[in-house]
């Protein structure tokens, strides 16, 4: 649930290299926490220019106030808990209660103040990933700026050069805060409302962790054998859905902070690519695609016009990322009947189950042993039965009547008649 923070300690501000006396520290602005891992409603612009808010997957927009011309935010780097699905929370670093950290959405040439206080056990920065700004603006710890020591408030302020997507996240002690959950997403929209316009914008974070079954704080140093393959920290089923009004413009903004690229796959319909961290692509630079390969450190952001409708599937290609924690040693069993064998262990291990001799697919409807905090490896029911998927997986819904910001969950979709695949007789 939502709640708010004040942070008026006049010791635990730093302005640039100086620090802040009391009364400015009291100054600061609030620091909005958000604990739920429900979609949150997109945060319509309370003042300064208007624009089309975005909707954070699992996630939620960062509220600002505006003060002599500058739009300020407040973000906390803190522990934080994540429920990566039902049944599994993971204890990771994040910003304002939540990993990834709330969306920060501002309009180009806004005048933007970032406060950043930091409440982890060891120092920090932010970068901001994409972002035209001055060198001294640009959080790299040692190089552009001294670390934010831990109790400790510093500010960022730059003004937006141009409208885009992009990220932020920690240059300080990387490889260990980002493993562990510290990064968000940072939208910039242009000055003219009506360029680029879509109905309903979506944008997520893709990344991965490494956390043991039974464990739930994850394994820093992995480089890639990682074991949960999320977006914005969530994994299928926990992954909420895309609901879309068919007719709609639709806009899905992706950021990938994993040591791996992703293939992201969109049924149903092609699609093209109109953006990267690196600014809009022009028309005649678009080409239709069904999937779009997003590299390390990369944003994507594709555009279709929902014109049909259906439960679609929306997932990366990559297989084993649509599956959760699972041992990656196990042997391949695919034509070896060891049922004989299988009713002697059962006499010594009483929960054995004989299991891949003919693929892995039952494992989608088992309900097998499971340590505490741990994900079934194939899990998610649909109207048909067992989905058989995990990971980066979801589905975008498209509706006919839904309202213009009506983005709850419509349901599973009732096909017409005579159009579901069945047996032949």
């Amino acid at each position: 649930m939502l709640s708010r923070r004040n942070f008026l300690n006049a010791s635990g501000a730093i302005l640039g290299a100086s620090m802040v006396g009391r009364a400015e520290a009291a100054t600061l602005p609030e620091a909005p926490i958000q604990t739920s891992a429900a979609t949150q409603p997109p945060l319509a612009p309370p003042d300064g220019r208007p624009y089309n808010p975005v909707v954070t997957l699992n996630g939620w927009t960062l509220p600002w106030r505006m003060r002599d011309g500058w739009k300020e935010f407040h973000l906390i780097a803190e522990p934080v808990e994540r429920e990566i699905a039902p049944g599994m929370k993971a204890h990771l670093w994040g910003y304002n209660g939540q990993s990834p950290g709330p969306t920060i959405e501002c309009v180009e040439g806004d005048r933007v103040r970032i406060f950043v206080t930091n409440k982890l056990p060891e120092h920090t920065t932010i970068h901001w990933h994409g972002i035209l700004l001055p060198s001294g603006m640009d959080g790299v710890g040692g190089l552009t700026q001294p670390q934010i020591p831990p109790g400790k408030t510093y500010v960022y302020e730059f003004q937006m050069k141009k409208s885009g997507t992009f990220m932020y996240h920690p240059h300080a002690d990387e490889m260990v805060q980002m493993a562990m959950g510290m990064m968000g997403f940072f939208v910039v929209h242009p000055r003219d409302p009506s360029f680029m316009r879509v109905d309903r914008d979506f944008v997520f974070i893709i990344n991965a962790y490494d956390i043991d079954p039974g464990a739930y704080v994850p394994k820093v140093a992995t480089m890639t054998e990682f074991n949960l393959w999320t977006w914005n920290s969530r994994a299928f089923p926990g992954i909420a859905t895309l609901p879309v009004r068919r007719g709609d413009r639709v806009r899905i903004r992706m950021g990938n902070l994993t040591m791996t690229n992703h293939p992201i796959h969109l049924h149903g319909y092609d699609f093209t690519v109109t953006g990267t961290d690196g600014g809009w692509v022009p028309p005649s630079a678009r080409w239709p695609e069904v999937t779009a390969d997003i590299p390390v450190g990369a944003m994507r952001a594709i555009e279709f016009t929902a014109n049909e409708p259906g439960d679609w599937a929306f997932h990366c290609h990559k297989s084993h990322h649509t599956m959760n924690a699972m041992g990656h040693d196990v042997p391949t069993m695919i034509g070896v009947d060891h049922r004989g064998l299988a009713k002697r262990i059962v006499s010594l291990v009483p929960d054995y189950m004989v299991m891949g001799e003919r693929g892995m697919a039952d494992m989608g409807a088992m309900e097998m042993p499971l340590p505490d905090n741990t994900l079934p490896m194939m899990t998610g029911k649909g109207p048909f039965g067992p989905i058989e998927m995990g990971g980066m997986f979801t589905v975008v819904k498209v509706r006919e009547g839904l309202a213009r910001n009506d983005f709850r969950d419509p349901g599973w979709y009732r096909h017409p008649e005579g159009t579901v695949a069945r047996e032949w007789s």
